[in-house]
């Protein structure tokens, strides 16, 4: 049970742990073979549950898969990925048809040096599409997760499961965990109605990866550069 803490009761140590635990999350793509205790999942979702939602919707569910369920489903996606990966389609954009700047530079940077890790370059479609392949097994991390929304609610729902998507990853990251989250999943959801029995009307938002992550792999070593605060925050007293 999560006991509630006044802001203005916390210690200085505790707001730089949480600090550190927002600052130090990164995006991991490489994971040990180590299994992380359900139990700990569980408390990082009770954690997540708090997550704000407007009027208190909380849009958000949850398929938790672990062992020959993960395997299973990750068999199928690979599977799906090659015969028919460029005929798949998301169940909602994830940019428009023109990115313009300075988001495609952004995006561009991102691709770069994400393929250098790996060794891939940009016009090397086959190995391109072998580490997309990385996605569909959850990059070999012990615990697997497809998050799903009624598709029938509206846009501003998406912005209360970015709440919820967040906090799971801050709290796996106080727990010395790492994450992934994935859009690409989105791209199976014919697949993950039969797999999971969806029922039409949830809509696919998100995969996450969710283990200990390998730091020896050098897509785990990337750095990618943030914006100031001056460069996204504007401040007004008048």
């Amino acid at each position: 049970m999560i006991a509630e803490v006044r802001h203005d009761e916390w210690s200085s140590d505790q707001v730089d742990f949480v600090d550190r635990a927002i600052a130090s999350r990164r995006t991991k793509r490489g994971y040990l073979d180590r299994p992380v205790d359900l139990n700990t999942l569980r408390d990082i979702l009770a954690v997540a549950a708090w997550s704000p939602s407007s009027s208190n919707t909380q849009p958000w569910r949850t398929y938790v898969l672990t062992g020959t369920a993960r395997e299973r489903l990750s068999r199928a996606a690979v599977a799906r990925w090659r015969e028919e990966g460029d005929d798949l389609f998301p169940e909602y954009p994830y940019f428009p048809p023109e990115l313009h700047e300075p988001f495609l530079s952004r995006r561009h940077d991102f691709g770069g040096t994400l393929g250098d890790a790996y060794g891939v370059a940009r016009e090397d479609k086959v190995g391109r599409d072998r580490y997309l392949e990385r996605q569909f097994q959850f990059f070999g991390a012990p615990i697997g997760m497809i998050f799903t929304m009624d598709r029938r609610l509206a846009y501003a729902s998406f912005i209360c499961y970015g709440t919820f998507l967040q906090s799971i990853m801050i709290a796996a990251r106080a727990r010395g965990l790492d994450t992934c989250a994935q859009q690409i999943w989105s791209l199976m959801h014919p697949l993950l109605q039969v797999e999971l029995g969806l029922p039409e009307h949830e809509m696919v938002v998100a995969g996450m990866s969710l283990g200990w992550a390998d730091d020896r792999q050098p897509q785990n070593q990337i750095q990618l550069a943030k914006l100031d605060v001056d460069d996204f925050a504007i401040f007004r007293d008048s």
